[in-house]
């Protein structure tokens, strides 16, 4: 991710190793990461059972929140493609129980089309 991407705030694909050895303790053993995205300091992970999203908070980010939604309480999801003027892809989840939906920018050079892939792969 460059510096740049990581100012305004987008997403780019993180390695699946290096977020199941942050996530170690947070998973169950038959859990797996399968894909994982860097949002500045945040984390969207998608294994085979959960999305689980990561805020990290505070100057030094060791504060952190873990906000797990499994795949069937997802209620619907869209994405925006980039454009040519605009360079950012987005990605809206609706969780039950929740009228906002949760939104997420990534940058252009990552393929949004895979991201609602694997998210289809577990709602759908």
């Amino acid at each position: 991710m460059s510096i740049f991407d990581s100012m305004m705030g987008n997403a780019s694909e993180m390695d699946v190793n290096k977020a199941e050895q942050e996530l170690s303790e947070l998973l169950t053993s038959s859990e797996q990461v399968e894909h994982a995205y860097k949002l500045v300091r945040d984390l969207m992970i998608f294994t085979n059972k959960r999305l689980i999203l990561i805020d990290k908070q505070g100057m030094t980010g060791k504060k952190a929140e873990y906000h797990s939604i499994p795949y069937k309480h997802i209620n619907h999801f869209s994405v925006e493609t980039a454009g040519t003027f605009d360079l950012d892809a987005e990605l809206k989840i609706w969780v039950s129980g929740s009228s906002a939906p949760i939104e997420k920018t990534f940058n252009k050079q990552l393929n949004i089309y895979h991201v609602q892939g694997v998210l289809a792969e577990y709602v759908c």
